[in-house]
C-alpha cells in the first residue's frame, strides 16, 4: 500500500468523521466540545458557530436572526474565505464521502457514462440564487428543507427519518448518472463557498517543467476545469470551484502538483 497516494485522503476522513463524532457525543452523552449541527453549532459552549447561507437563507425568508446565528455565520465565512476554495466540502462536508464512495464504485465496475449528461458547472449558481429566492417567497430556508447535506448530518447524529432517501438519491445520481453530479454541478452550498473561496491562500500549484503529462491529476480530480493549465503553463489554481482535496497531489509521480501557501499568478 502506497501511503503517499493517501497522505491527504486519509486526514480528510479522519477531519469528516472526527466532527462526526463530536456532534454524535454532544447529542448522546453531553460532551460540549461541538454541539448542534452543521447549521447551528456552538464550540465547548462559547464560540458560535453558523452556515453563512443557512443564515443568508434566513434573512432572506425574513426571519429575525440573534447575534450569535450572525457572529458564528461572520466567523465561518472569514475562516473559509481566508482558506480558500470548497474547504469545507473536501473536509468537512459528509456527503463528500458518500459521493466519493460512489466514484470509487464506478471505477471498479466500469461504469460508464458521459462526464455531465448536459449539465453545466453554472447549474450549482442557478440553484443557489432559486434558493435564495424560494426562502423569500415561501418564508423559509428553502434548501435547508430538502439539503442532503443536513439530512445525512442531523440522521447520524439525531437518528434517520425519511431523510436518508434524499442520500440515497445522491448517491444513486453520482453512481449511474453523472459522475461527482451532486457536488460538482448541482449542491448551491459548493456553489456559495466556491464565491467566497476565490481569494484564500491555500491554492494547488502545477509546475510544467516536471510534468510529464500522464494526466492522472486530471482523471482524478473532482472539478476537472480548475487544471486547465495542465501541460500548457505553470501556475495555481485560482479558481474558488477547488475542493482542496488534495487527491491531484496524491497522484501525481511526478511531484509537478503541491500545496503551496503562496498566492501566485
Amino acid at each position: 500500500m502506497n501511503m503517499q497516494q493517501y497522505k491527504y485522503q486519509i486526514p480528510r476522513r479522519l477531519t469528516q468523521t472526527g466532527i462526526l463524532l463530536l456532534f454524535f457525543a454532544g447529542n448522546a452523552y453531553g460532551w460540549n466540545v461541538l454541539r448542534g449541527n452543521l447549521s447551528s453549532a456552538r464550540v465547548l459552549d462559547i464560540l458560535p458557530l453558523s452556515d453563512p447561507f443557512a443564515v443568508l437563507q434566513g434573512i432572506s425568508a425574513g426571519a429575525a436572526l440573534t447575534a450569535d446565528a450572525l457572529t458564528g455565520a461572520l466567523i465561518i465565512f472569514v475562516l473559509y474565505a481566508l482558506m480558500g476554495g470548497r474547504v469545507f466540502c473536501g473536509w468537512v462536508c459528509p456527503v463528500n464521502m458518500v459521493t466519493d464512495l460512489a466514484n470509487r464504485l464506478r471505477r471498479s465496475f466500469g461504469i460508464s457514462g458521459t462526464e455531465s449528461q448536459g449539465l453545466s458547472r453554472q447549474a450549482r449558481y442557478w440553484v443557489l440564487g432559486t434558493a435564495l429566492v424560494l426562502s423569500a417567497l415561501l418564508g423559509v430556508a428553502a434548501f435547508e428543507w430538502i439539503s442532503p447535506i443536513g439530512m445525512l448530518h442531523r440522521g447520524i447524529i439525531y437518528g434517520f427519518g425519511f431523510g436518508w432517501t434524499f442520500v440515497l438519491a445522491v448517491f444513486l445520481f453520482d453512481l449511474f448518472a453523472v459522475r461527482n453530479g451532486f457536488c460538482g454541478y448541482l449542491c448551491p452550498l459548493g456553489g456559495f463557498y466556491s464565491l467566497i473561496g476565490r481569494y484564500g491562500f491555500l491554492r494547488v500549484r502545477y509546475e510544467k517543467e516536471k510534468c510529464t503529462l500522464c494526466m492522472k491529476c486530471i482523471d482524478i480530480c473532482p472539478e476537472k476545469q480548475v487544471l486547465h493549465m495542465v501541460g500548457r503553463q505553470s501556475g495555481a489554481v485560482l479558481s474558488g470551484e477547488c475542493v482542496n482535496c488534495g487527491r491531484c497531489v496524491e497522484v501525481c509521480p511526478d511531484n509537478a502538483v503541491k500545496f503551496s501557501s503562496i498566492y501566485r499568478k
